[in-house]
């Protein structure tokens, strides 16, 4: 007999996580692999993943590490393949590969827009289409937006803003074309403050000012986020797609 806890089991599934060279790649890395899913991880500093792969071994599971920059659509095909050369197939994928700036609009050049761009939502989008031509029925792909898409940070980031706004749109549009059609779900995460390689580019004490606006009084735990996209990637939320699931302490409320 199925059990609820049984729901949230991916036990023989594959998942591809982005950006997993640190910060909350490699918590969702960690977190997928206890839920029982195998890893391949990407990231442009291919020297960094090991120690990915090291701790999702730990765990009993296997990994697989690529040399990835998501920007390059033949990027995102050279990480499916090795994730099916190794495991014969793909089930699950985390678009968490991001860039974030703090550029004031009338100083940001066209390349630190484009870069943004490129990587945050251009990015996101080939390893969707690289996932979607391969992935069976009962498989679903996770965005990771940003609450900056519905709501101002209070800082100068056009491009982020832009950017993680765009990919709720993509997901949505995704998921109407897939998830009826393919039978794959698709839906986005949008963190609020979360301690990443990002925000230790704020200023210093920024997030601190940003703590009274919160419901919650505290930045987020990565192992709480890390919790959310399991829930997204397994049989639990089977009827859970095109949406966006904020996970931000309430602040998006205020």
């Amino acid at each position: 007999m199925t059990t609820v806890l049984d729901r949230f089991r991916l036990d023989d599934k594959v998942a591809i996580v982005t950006g997993a060279s640190s910060g909350l790649g490699v918590a969702f890395a960690k977190a997928l692999a206890e839920a029982g899913a195998d890893l391949v991880l990407a990231a442009r500093r291919a020297e960094r993943l090991e120690a990915t792969r090291e701790m999702v071994e730990q765990t009993g599971r296997r990994a697989v590490t690529v040399a990835a920059d998501m920007a390059l659509p033949e990027s995102a095909t050279a990480v499916v393949e090795a994730g099916l050369k190794e495991f014969g197939h793909v089930d699950i994928l985390v678009n968490n590969a991001g860039k974030g700036t703090a550029v004031p609009a009338t100083r940001e050049t066209p390349a630190q827009f484009r870069e943004v761009i490129d990587i945050n939502l251009n990015g996101s989008y080939w390893m969707a289409q690289a996932c979607g031509r391969v992935m069976q029925p009962g498989s679903v792909i996770i965005n990771v937006a940003s609450v900056v898409a519905l709501a101002s940070g209070g800082l100068p980031q056009a491009a982020y803003s832009a950017s993680k706004a765009g990919l709720v749109g993509l997901t949505r549009d995704l998921a109407v074309q897939w998830t009826g059609r393919k039978g794959i779900r698709v839906v986005a995460v949008a963190p609020g403050y979360f301690p990443s390689e990002m925000t230790d580019q704020f200023p210093e004490g920024f997030i601190e000012t940003q703590l009274p606006r919160l419901p919650a009084g505290r930045p987020g735990d990565p192992a709480e986020l890390a919790a959310t996209v399991v829930f997204l990637a397994s049989p639990a939320a089977g009827y859970i797609t095109a949406t966006t699931l904020v996970v931000d302490g309430g602040l998006t409320a205020l």
